[in-house]
């Protein structure tokens, strides 16, 4: 079962509106077993969201359609669907004179446009509206030879969302067959989407049921795996004989098989081996340090450390030698090597880390680092027993330089660990 959303409103259209209600109505369709497959946005014009909502019946089971039930002219969505059905529009008296009755509590003449609210396209379902006057309409119809569930649900999230969940919830699970979705995702850090793509399609296209989502974000891709069956058991062992293929061939650059950020897997492994982490950082200002700190529960790992922008706190902090930031400047590898020594001896910690570079947008400070280019970066790791240092050649602008190199000290720490 497939379904698709539209979202009817001019104003989603603009810069300033998004449409929020599509999220929370994928959500619940999941947890019936229903995938989303389509979702659109069509502005307030009748012949548009005529043709939007014949195509979306044409190629879904199940339609959804938010907002245009309000008593405006440009509210047209009971208008569109009815065409594209082929059905006719029949205003409900009980409707009608709850309408007026809403209106008489509050001691106030009701518009004569307000009457449209309780028009109901033919063979649909009334569902009461508790918290708007706008009811929604549930129909189950069959369209050349195929069955087809449409919705009209209205717009603002304070009665889409109870309406939903109270009446088209129960509704759906009585007429869908039983299906349970299995999902997961897996997280790889500092790969390229190509390359992870061609050594993973050789297992994933054997499993034409799981359907695959590989996504580029910043410095990781991600796998995103979904497969729906008759029962949970059945989707899960599915998901699980992929997976495990998939993790076998991707072990060297994987990092997460549940979902999980690297910050939350390096914290993780140091746990589990009662290992304490502290930090230097220059370029990235303290970024790497934010990001641990943002998983709840990691003071007890991670002990802290500091922003050492200035070569005299390099100095103050880490004990590193000024003539060694004189001689080899302060983006360097024996910078990076004495930083990370250095806080490792001040903290003493179990691990400490180090982060020098340049992340523009321009080049290094007079001297030594003069003619060193934008996106050279050196991180320092220190154990009680070796200090090892790895240089970054990296390209983009400031945000995305330092948010690299945060990822790339991420990974360090995590593969030092295993």
């Amino acid at each position: 079962m497939i379904a698709e959303i539209i979202a009817a409103g001019s104003e989603m259209l603009t810069p300033t509106r998004q449409d929020t209600n599509s999220l929370f109505l994928t959500s619940g369709l999941n947890d019936l077993g229903v995938q989303v497959a389509f979702k659109t946005i069509v502005g307030d014009n009748l012949a548009h969201l005529t043709s939007a909502a014949r195509i979306a019946i044409s190629r879904a089971d199940i339609v959804l359609l938010t907002g245009g039930l309000g008593p405006t002219e440009d509210d047209l969505t009971r208008e569109a669907v009815a065409t594209a059905l082929g059905v006719e529009i029949h205003r409900d008296p009980t409707l009608l004179t709850e309408l007026y009755k809403r209106f008489a509590a509050r001691r106030m003449t009701m518009p004569p446009n307000n009457a449209k609210q309780a028009e109901i396209v033919a063979g649909a379902t009334i569902l009461p509206n508790h918290n708007g006057s706008a009811p929604g309409q549930f129909i189950d119809t069959v369209v050349d030879n195929h069955r087809k569930i449409i919705i009209l649900l209205p717009g603002p999230p304070k009665e889409l969302k109870p309406l939903f969940t109270n009446q088209c919830v129960p509704l759906l699970a009585q007429s869908l067959p039983p299906r349970h979705l299995s999902r997961r995702l897996l997280r790889m850090a500092l790969i390229p989407e190509s390359q992870v793509d061609a050594r993973t399609s050789p297992i994933y296209l054997q499993y034409p049921d799981v359907e695959t989502t590989i996504l580029s974000g910043t410095a990781e891709i991600q796998l995103h795996f979904v497969c729906a069956k008759p029962t949970q058991a059945e989707a899960d062992q599915r998901i699980d004989e992929l997976t495990t293929r998939i993790e076998a061939e991707m072990e060297d650059t994987l990092f997460s098989s549940h979902g999980e950020s690297l910050e939350e897997v390096v914290l993780l492994n140091l746990g589990l081996r009662n290992l304490t982490l502290a930090t230097a950082e220059s370029c990235t200002g303290g970024l790497l340090a934010q990001r641990l700190t943002a998983i709840p529960g990691s003071s007890r790992y991670f002990l802290g450390g500091a922003v050492v922008y200035s070569d005299a706190l390099k100095t103050t902090f880490a004990g590193v030698p000024e003539d060694l930031i004189t001689t080899h400047g302060p983006v360097s590898a024996e910078v990076a090597h004495a930083l990370a020594k250095g806080t490792l001896a001040r903290t003493h910690a179990s691990l400490a880390i180090s982060i020098t570079g340049i992340a523009g947008p321009g080049p290094g400070e007079p001297g030594p680092d003069a003619n060193k280019p934008i996106g050279l970066v050196y991180i320092g790791l220190a154990t009680p027993t070796n200090t090892h240092v790895t240089e970054l050649n990296l390209t983009g602008d400031r945000d995305r330089i330092r948010w690299w190199a945060s990822q790339h000290a991420l990974d360090l720490i995590r593969r030092h660990i295993l």
